[in-house]
């Protein structure tokens, strides 16, 4: 009984809407019979899309990458340690999904600007860790409660180096968390327009700043075409990344 209501949620509430939003960027403005794909054409015709893609996938590759560095090694610390100040510290890494994000980035904009990192990605870059920070360190803190300390211990008694505990045991079984981190990360700054446009300065175009002004359009085609484009690349960040995680040596499976 469980499964037939899992999947009539899913048709209706997933399925249908992506199937109406196919059709509909397959078909002329206001109509859902007349066949044409004038939709996806006047998408590939902006001339800032694909430029803007690539700016998207460079900046969303370098929040993953600096997400799961703080991440695990934050998450780490505040699971398996014991430190003065930790509830402290803790609490600071949540703070900046309590505080508004546009004060903090404007705060921000001022250092930024005195620093140099003002207009330009890396500016950018640092801006995306404030929103997606605090969820790598929770997803982090997590998996390591659940791994536990034993693991860690199991791997010393057995003459393992921290580096070769850390390839060979915690990264296997943190395999979920960093997935999920991977694709709440790149979702969350790839939808990020404001902090983007304010840090940015208008020099660093993203996708986000491309697609936003086009929901105001009465081109209902180019809408939905550009709707399914925009999420259509975590999906395709994601598979990228699973084919990396599969390069990993423990994922190779021994041949006899």
């Amino acid at each position: 009984m469980k499964i037939y209501v899992f999947w009539t949620i899913f048709a209706l509430f997933v399925f249908f809407p992506i199937s109406l939003l196919v059709l509909q960027s397959f078909t002329s403005p206001g109509s859902l019979t007349d066949v044409s794909a004038l939709g996806w054409e006047e998408l590939f015709g902006r001339r800032r899309l694909l430029e803007a893609t690539g700016v998207s996938i460079v900046i969303g590759f370098f929040v993953v990458v600096c997400n799961l560095a703080i991440g695990l090694s934050a998450g780490k610390a505040l699971a398996l340690y014991d430190f003065f100040g930790k509830t402290v510290v803790d609490t600071l890494f949540v703070m900046p999904l309590l505080l508004p994000l546009l004060a903090i980035t404007f705060g921000l904009h001022i250092a930024m600007i005195r620093i140099g990192l003002a207009d330009t990605a890396a500016g950018v870059v640092f801006i995306h860790l404030v929103p997606t920070i605090p969820y790598s360190i929770r997803i982090f803190r997590n998996g390591y409660v659940s791994l536990g300390k034993r693991m860690q211990e199991q791997g010393e008694v057995l003459g393992a180096s921290v580096w070769r505990t850390f390839l060979d045991i915690e990264l296997p079984l943190l395999r979920s968390s960093i997935q999920s981190v991977i694709f709440l990360t790149f979702v969350i700054s790839l939808s990020q327009y404001v902090i983007t446009a304010i840090i940015g300065g208008g020099s660093v175009v993203t996708l986000a700043m491309v697609y936003f002004p086009f929901l105001s359009s009465a081109n209902t085609s180019l809408v939905a075409a550009f709707s399914l484009w925009f999420a259509l690349l975590p999906l395709l960040f994601y598979i990228g990344a699973e084919g990396l995680l599969r390069l990993f040596p423990y994922q190779r499976k021994v041949r006899r």
